[in-house]
């Protein structure tokens, strides 16, 4: 039995983004919710479904933030709630199963957090390998330095094919008012000069650290159709999770979990890759775009370089990549950052950054979106269509 077409999204839920001190991870999650709730035209009874985004360590003004905690503010009794473990990216999977079984009409993936304003961003990734910290090996950042290093070796890459990516995507980010970098023009003599993070990254090579929420609602196709907006529905998904440290793997430079769970998700669809319109990438690191991307099949290894030259993916591109601005340049929400906005530009609601003649781009019908957790260890994708 296919799943294809049997689910959509219909609705998004954005709050204020930034650096916004005062504010809380749980108060990010409520208003996120609220306003996918009325994004969909429904009431917070019609909610019966929550899965929430992992939990951060919290502050000295907020304990941690449960699915418990955020269905107790928002006054609903959901019959089927969930919040991935540790870093895992099957949102979209435990939605669908939880719609499929049964078990709820309508579901909200949410995410909150008040990353940029306190320190529990920064704890949290400096536990994820305590004892790394002995061989100066600290947080996701070096993790994923491991991987681009390793592919710099395996085939040619590095900054002269990352520059492609954060200048794309910074153009982007200049035509959505909401993003970060929105007012922050990027060239290439500014990627070069900007100073280094971890080698072989520097600045411009790392997502951006976000006070705020994302939250997205997912119901059946057919109650789909009776409410607010041209739903986005979910062709394709699919999953795959190599789950081993990077200090004893042996896919830093790929293939990744990206290759198998983009195999199974266009299975799934009935599509192939030359029917997708564009791209909504999890770019954690400039290097996950490329690397995701390349296990798609969009190009091979070693030809990143060229596929990205002469702005593939920027606004006129022929294949759009993270048209909010991405991860990089729009806002950090993981994997809800790439997947409503896939939903968004599928319902033709992204005004200046719009996917069609308005940016000199394919009118969308069908986009890609990934989410992508721990370093390379788990990875969804997702085909969604018009």
């Amino acid at each position: 039995m296919s799943l294809k077409d049997k689910y959509a999204i219909v609705g998004i839920g954005y709050t204020p983004q930034g650096r916004l001190p005062g504010r809380t991870s749980l108060g990010f999650h409520l208003e996120a919710c609220a306003n996918a709730i009325a994004d969909a035209g429904l009431k917070k009874d019609d909610i019966d479904g929550l899965i929430c985004y992992r939990a951060f360590p919290g502050t000295a003004d907020e304990g941690m933030v449960t699915p418990y905690l955020v269905a107790q503010r928002l006054g609903i009794a959901p019959t089927y709630m969930s919040q991935d473990a540790n870093c895992s990216r099957s949102h979209i999977q435990h939605a669908i199963g939880a719609l499929e079984a049964g078990f709820c009409n309508t579901v909200v993936i949410s995410y909150g957090h008040n990353a940029a304003s306190s320190d529990s961003m920064t704890r949290m990734l400096m536990e994820m390998h305590p004892d790394d910290a002995a061989f100066g090996n600290f947080g996701a950042a070096a993790g994923y330095a491991l991987a681009a290093r390793r592919a710099m070796h395996e085939f040619v890459t590095g900054p002269e094919t990352w520059k492609h990516i954060a200048v794309g995507q910074r153009k982007w980010a200049n035509l959505n008012p909401a993003a970060q970098m929105h007012s922050r023009p990027m060239s290439f003599e500014n990627y070069r000069n900007s100073r280094p993070l971890i080698d072989p990254f520097t600045l411009f090579d790392a997502c951006l650290t976000t006070d705020g929420g994302r939250a997205v609602v997912i119901t059946s196709a057919q109650r789909a159709r009776d409410l607010k907006h041209h739903p986005a529905y979910i062709m394709g998904i699919g999953q795959h999770n190599p789950s081993v440290e990077p200090s004893r793997s042996t896919f830093m430079a790929g293939p990744t979990g990206a290759k198998k769970a983009s195999q199974a998700a266009l299975r799934m669809a009935d599509i192939s890759l030359s029917d997708i319109d564009a791209c909504e990438i999890y770019d954690c690191f400039t290097y996950t775009v490329e690397i995701t991307l390349q296990d798609y099949g969009f190009f091979g290894p070693g030809e990143g370089k060229d596929w990205f030259q002469d702005g593939t993916i920027e606004p006129g591109g022929r294949m759009p990549v993270n048209t909010s601005g991405g991860l990089l340049s729009e806002a950090y929400f993981m994997g809800l950052t790439p997947l409503s906005e896939a939903a968004m530009q599928l319902m033709g609601r992204c005004e200046r950054r719009q996917l069609g003649p308005t940016t000199g781009t394919k009118s969308p019908e069908i986009i890609i979106a990934s989410d992508n957790g721990g370093i390379l260890q788990t990875h969804t994708c997702t085909v969604l269509r018009r």
